[in-house]
């Protein structure tokens, strides 16, 4: 039955935002209305956080983040690579609902299986704005909204933040920038202020936070909620420590090219960033009814480091798509709380507009609500994934403990079954043995 459900196409989705913005557009937050921040970091693994035991990082900022709300032991991305990640969490529906987009876009605006090939060719894509949900019902429910950072979600202008319920981006379209110079390795200028190219000076991570300071300064003066959104360049490739300005260029041989150490560098970075975002919150006595999240898109790739899960980002075995997530809201969650539940950044979707009392009637996700104490997050839930580039196809399903993963490529498949709940690392392959669990 899973690999039935796996083989077909979901189901179009039907949601139409046209209609939201008529029934909300003179909708206003309630005076109570949280403020949301949303830091996403970019291939970051499972245990390149200090919240994992034994990692030999240290993120201090982000310890405090999580002891001070929820941390999710058992929390998926919904693709194994970021765009497809993105869509999930900014639509709370499968990345599969959106056509061409179960893979990451590529350098240049290039799609990289049939459907997105097809789509590139005719400039069509990216993330449809009638698809997008969070940042739009936010926005007509009375945000101010805000994205810094990355956005990889279509290069064209009709697929720019600002058309997708924004209000303000500063950030990059592809998938990945030099940390210094600010370019990608295409002929697109792809670091933008609103839909401009824009040159600036200085480590990118830095200037998200630069534009997140800002941001919040000019807000907190009016009566407006707001949403920022800041899905971080860090600690994806090229490789690039804050002391590396003076190194030589990346170029296309050396771009992927790195060392764990100055991994390490760029993740103490971020966690300064996530330090300095909570300082100003406090600064502007705004941290109790203030939503932060903290996650990552998806898996490392080397030198990043999924321990104890196996394999990296790109496949759907644990750790390419297991990925850290904390939460923190003072005036609502008791501070230390662990939970073991299966949840995904699906889920991050309606947690926050239900959070923000944004939700029209017509609304429908994917994805469950992580802070609903009357509708808990079920143990044994299901979950489904599909992941598409040139001819190779991964699909993978989790109902409970069990998890089915199959790899289709050059007309061979192979399939794995695996019990989470006594082989968290998928060591044994119980495919032949328990066939009946994964036909079932």
């Amino acid at each position: 039955m899973l690999q039935t459900i796996l083989g077909n196409h979901l189901q179009p989705m039907r949601v139409l935002l046209s209609a939201f913005g008529i029934l909300l557009s003179t909708a206003s937050a309630r005076a109570d209305s949280p403020n949301i921040v949303l830091i996403l970091a970019d291939d970051l693994g499972h245990a390149d956080t200090s919240l994992v035991e034994g990692s030999d990082v240290s993120m201090p900022h982000l310890d405090r983040l999580a002891a001070e709300g929820i941390t999710f032991t058992q929390a998926y991305a919904m693709g194994a690579e970021c765009t497809p990640s993105r869509t999930a969490l900014l639509t709370g529906r499968y990345a599969q609902r959106q056509l061409g987009l179960e893979c990451a876009i590529g350098t240049g605006n290039v799609g990289r299986y049939d459907d997105a090939i097809a789509l590139a060719e005719q400039g069509q894509l990216g993330l449809k704005s009638e698809s997008a949900t969070l940042a739009p019902l936010l926005q007509s429910a009375g945000y101010r909204t805000a994205i810094f950072g990355k956005w990889h979600l279509g290069y064209e202008p009709h697929f720019s933040p600002l058309k997708q319920g924004f209000d303000e981006f500063v950030g990059f379209l592809g998938g990945n920038v030099e940390y210094f110079e600010h370019f990608e390795l295409s002929d697109i200028p792809a670091y933008v202020s609103g839909t401009e190219p824009i040159e600036r000076e200085g480590y990118l991570t830095d200037l998200i936070t630069e534009d997140a300071l800002a941001f919040l300064d000019r807000t907190s003066a009016g009566e407006t909620p707001f949403f920022l959104y800041l899905p971080h360049a860090a600690p994806h490739f090229p490789f690039q420590a804050p002391e590396d300005g003076d190194k030589p260029t990346p170029t296309s041989k050396t771009w992927t090219d790195g060392t764990r150490d100055t991994y390490r560098k760029m993740l103490l970075s971020l966690d300064q960033a996530i330090g300095a975002v909570l300082q100003k919150l406090d600064e502007l006595s705004l941290a109790e009814n203030t939503i932060v999240i903290f996650a990552s898109d998806h898996g490392a790739m080397k030198p990043g480091s999924n321990a104890p899960f196996r394999d990296y980002k790109g496949t759907l075995f644990e750790g390419g798509i297991r990925v850290p997530l904390a939460i923190r809201w003072p005036s609502r969650i008791s501070a230390g709380e662990i939970r073991n539940e299966p949840v995904t950044l699906m889920d991050l979707n309606p947690t926050l507009l239900n959070a923000a009392e944004a939700l029209p009637e017509a609304y429908h996700s994917d994805g469950l609500d992580l802070l609903d104490p009357a509708a808990p997050i079920p143990a044994q839930r299901d979950l489904f994934w599909r992941a598409r580039r040139g001819d190779r196809t991964w699909r993978a399903a989790r109902s409970g403990d069990w998890k089915y993963v199959s790899k289709q490529e050059s007309g061979e498949t192979e399939t794995w079954l695996f019990e989470l709940g006594k082989d968290p690392t998928e060591s044994a392959n119980l495919i032949d043995s328990e066939i009946g669990q994964a036909t079932e």
